[in-house]
C-alpha cells in the first residue's frame, strides 16, 4: 500500500493553529477549576460557577464538555495523569525513599478526589474503561519508584506495590473523617515507610 509522506501535507494556517491552542488552554483552564470547585463542593458544584473561573463563557464549557460526566472523567484523568508525570519527575530529582513518599502522598490526594466522583461515574456505567486505563497508569508509575527503592536498599524486597496503594488508600479513607485531614494520612504514611524499609536500614536510622 503505498503511503503519503507526511512531509508533503500542507501546514495549518496561522489561524487555525491559533485557534486549536486556544481551544487546548480552554480545556485546560476548564480542567483545573473543576477539580478545585469538585473538592471544595462535591460532584454537584456549579458548572456555571466552574466556567466563570475558568474565565469562559458556559457555551464553551459544554462545547467541550457536553455533559457533567465528560468534565467528572477529564478531572479524574488529568488528576492521574498529572500524578504519574510527577512520579516522572520525582524519580528523576529525589532519592529513592523519597521519590516514593511524596509520589503517594500524591496519590492519596487523588485517591480522596476520586471519592467524590466514584459514585458519580458508577452511577453512568462508565468506571471499568477508565478506571482500568488509570490504575494502569499508577500501577506502571509506583512500580518503577518502588523497584528502585528497592535496588537502593530503602525497601524491603518483600514489600508489594499492591499492598503498599491499599495501605494508603486507607489512610485517604481515615483522614478524610479525621480532625487533622490530609496532616494524618501524611504523617501516616510516614511512619508506614520506616516500617517497611530493610531492618538493617531502620536501625542504622535510629542509631
Amino acid at each position: 500500500m503505498k503511503t503519503t509522506p507526511t512531509d508533503n501535507l500542507p501546514s495549518l494556517p496561522p489561524a487555525v493553529r491559533s485557534q486549536r491552542a486556544d481551544a487546548q488552554r480552554n480545556v485546560e483552564r476548564l480542567t483545573a477549576a473543576a477539580r478545585e470547585a469538585f473538592a471544595a463542593h462535591g460532584s454537584n458544584a456549579s458548572l456555571d460557577d466552574i466556567a466563570r473561573v475558568a474565565g469562559v463563557g458556559a457555551g464553551t464549557l459544554y462545547r467541550h464538555f457536553p455533559t457533567r460526566l465528560a468534565l467528572f472523567e477529564a478531572v479524574y484523568r488529568d488528576s492521574v495523569e498529572r500524578l504519574c508525570v510527577d512520579g516522572e519527575r520525582l524519580a528523576a530529582t529525589e532519592l529513592p525513599a523519597q521519590a516514593l513518599l511524596e509520589w503517594l502522598r500524591g496519590f492519596v490526594t487523588v485517591i480522596s478526589q476520586k471519592r467524590g466522583l466514584a459514585a458519580a461515574l458508577s452511577e453512568e456505567g462508565r468506571t471499568s474503561e477508565l478506571f482500568a486505563h488509570c490504575h494502569a497508569m499508577i500501577n506502571a508509575t509506583g512500580d518503577k519508584l518502588l523497584v528502585r527503592a528497592k535496588e537502593a536498599g530503602a525497601m524491603r524486597d518483600d514489600v508489594e506495590l499492591g499492598d503498599v496503594l491499599r495501605m494508603a488508600k486507607a489512610f485517604a479513607l481515615v483522614a478524610e473523617t479525621a480532625p487533622e485531614g490530609s496532616a494524618l494520612a501524611e504523617r501516616l504514611l510516614g511512619l508506614s515507610m520506616d516500617g517497611l524499609r530493610p531492618r538493617d536500614a531502620r536501625e542504622s536510622v535510629t542509631s
